[in-house]
């Protein structure tokens, strides 16, 4: 436990000028609560901008993937995580015979093995901005906002989907403010709503939580507040639901902090990292059983990329983060690697990786961290920090292209999935191309080989990988792959000479890539082939875009806003489509 400690809070109130409020920790608690109204009420007086000023912005939620085996079904794929066992929400869930997808704001449950048989079975219309879901055997878990920036809320809905043609609304729990995040730890799930701390009329708007139609209430007391300075306050709700006993009560905790932007998750913790002038607050919240205890807050240099730059391995926390460097070249950045304690003290640092080159993914896997930058070349790190208190770079890999999104195959391998480049012949930047996927041996952590690439499309190729890993569809035991990926490709006719490294392609496709991957082949990437549910060429016609990817035993389901379709895992051979609007 710390010691106690007199804890200064600031704020930036008008230009030239600082307040100072002076809080007294308990050394008794494991970090402080407000101890009345007034006092939280003088903390928001005296660092907020306005009397009543209401500040919005839009949450960033920015794995290993799974399977399962229910009891009389085959094996299906999950949602692509990243602590197997903590789930994460998303637009689309399956329990391995039923496919359950957010549709143009309704949720749409679809009968979807055997594939033959595939149909709608029920519609859920919300009245409101539907954002991810849950599904936890005979349950399903429901987030949605609605109401005006100043006035938003969060729904928390569950149904009773024991009959799917006829789902029943069990339990709704309402709390002021956006939706952050969310995790599911088997019966419980635990979500994150930020409310902007504000004055009416010099009076605290405190967060109202509501179980059905009963107020549970939120007072002054309840309320943690950080030794951590930051620019803005909001009022972090993290809740506890369990999804399984309507009858047990949510319970709760008010945090007050600056703008969440980040949340890691394990078993036992909420880690939730904040972006403040250079540096990262982090905050550590215990989690057990639906219980909720704030117990550690700390601070680290730089800024975090997204949750996978967090991790949590045998008693420590490690984050890697992007700072300026120590020099007076503009815009020049370094990558460091901190490890903390569980009272979030830093206990060992590795800094000034690759000055002046870019982050562009980091991941964990127990005493080992992968890192990439770029600036002109891909330096892949090999990291090990088997020595927390001494991390250090074992091996590094220069190549062309950046991996915005890394994977683990197996304990010697890891999947990176960006950009190819092509070096600029004048100043020290390159060009990115098309979508590029990696595969690297990292058994030797001192050399580590890139043994097989793949790239997709010319300049101006994308995928949502890039930014959002839950689009990612990785099977070992299959031998399986599955991206969604916009193509783009270049005319080469309208150069006649050469194409320059900055010529842009043209949007010509959009659909999931399915390839084969696997140590055993010659071709260690294969394309199996592309599925697509682009009619008539309208390829810009988002509502037909292929944004997940499943398999229930040996048959793949593309998702897109309009339908889905089945192919065999076998050939790809088209079994069944159904339209999620019929």
């Amino acid at each position: 436990m710390k010691t106690m400690k007199i804890v200064i809070l600031t704020l930036l109130v008008t230009v030239g000028s600082m307040t100072f409020l002076t809080l007294t920790k308990d050394s008794e608690a494991a970090l402080n609560k407000f101890r009345s109204y007034e006092e939280l009420r003088e903390f928001l007086q005296r660092n907020n901008v306005n009397d009543g000023y209401y500040w919005y912005w839009e949450g960033r939620d920015f794995v290993q993937g799974f399977t399962f085996n229910a009891e009389g079904l085959g094996d299906f794929s999950g949602t692509n995580i990243q602590v197997e066992g903590v789930d994460e929400a998303d637009i689309v869930k399956t329990d391995g015979e039923y496919i359950y997808v957010i549709s143009d704001q309704k949720l749409v449950i679809v009968k979807a093995y055997p594939p033959e048989e595939a149909a709608v079975v029920a519609k859920i219309t919300i009245d409101g901005t539907l954002k991810q879901i849950f599904i936890n055997e005979e349950r399903l878990i429901v987030f949605y906002e609605c109401g005006a920036y100043d006035e938003r809320k969060t729904f928390v809905h569950a149904y009773d989907v024991s009959d799917k043609e006829n789902p029943i609304q069990t339990r709704e729990i309402t709390v002021e403010g956006y939706f952050f995040s969310s995790r599911m730890i088997g019966e419980y799930v635990y979500a994150v709503v930020k409310k902007p701390a504000w004055l009416y009329e010099g009076e605290v708007k405190l967060p109202e939580i509501h179980s059905e139609d009963e107020y549970v209430g939120v007072s002054a007391t309840d309320v943690y507040y950080s030794n951590i300075t930051d620019d803005a306050y909001a009022f972090t709700t993290v809740l506890a639901i369990n999804v399984q006993n309507d009858s047990q009560q949510p319970t709760f905790a008010p945090i007050l902090l600056g703008e969440a932007t980040n949340l890691y998750v394990s078993f036992e913790n909420i880690y939730i990292a904040i972006g403040n002038a250079g540096k990262t607050n982090l905050h550590r919240i215990h989690i057990e059983n639906g219980n909720i205890t704030y117990v550690a807050d700390g601070q680290v240099p730089g800024n975090i990329l997204n949750q996978f730059s967090m991790d949590e391995h045998e008693g420590y926390f490690r984050i890697a983060t992007t700072t300026p460097a120590s020099t007076f070249a503009i815009l020049q950045v370094e990558s460091n690697v901190y490890v903390l304690n569980m009272e979030l003290d830093v206990v060992g640092k590795l800094e000034n990786i690759a000055p002046g080159e870019n982050m562009h993914s980091a991941r964990f896997m127990g005493d080992t961290c992968y890192l990439v930058t770029f600036k002109k070349v891909d330096p892949f790190f090999v990291i090990s920090l088997s020595n927390p208190y001494n991390p250090v770079i074992r091996g590094e890999l220069k190549i062309s292209g950046y991996s915005d999104y890394l994977h683990l195959y197996d304990a010697n391998h890891v999947i990176g999935i960006g950009k190819e480049t092509v070096e600029a012949e004048e100043g020290n930047f390159a060009w990115y191309q098309g979508v590029k996927i990696s595969l690297f041996d990292v058994e030797d952590m001192s050399d580590p080989k890139e043994l097989a690439k793949y790239e997709i499309g010319d300049r101006g190729t994308d995928s949502p990988i890039l930014s959002d890993h839950k689009v990612f569809l990785f099977d070992k035991e299959k031998s399986l792959m599955v991206i969604p990926v916009t193509v783009a490709e270049i005319d080469e006719s309208k150069y006649p000479y050469s194409v320059p490294s900055n010529a842009y392609g043209e949007t010509v496709w959009q659909g999931a890539y399915v390839f084969t991957i696997s140590l055993e082949l010659e071709e260690k990437i294969a394309l199996r082939g592309t599925i697509t549910h682009i009619e008539d060429d309208n390829v810009h016609n988002t509502s037909n875009h292929i944004t997940r990817t499943l398999y229930i035993d040996d048959v793949l389901y593309t998702i897109s806003n309009n339908r889905i379709k089945m192919n065999s895992l076998s050939d790809l051979s088209e079994i069944n489509t159904i339209e999620l609007d019929a």
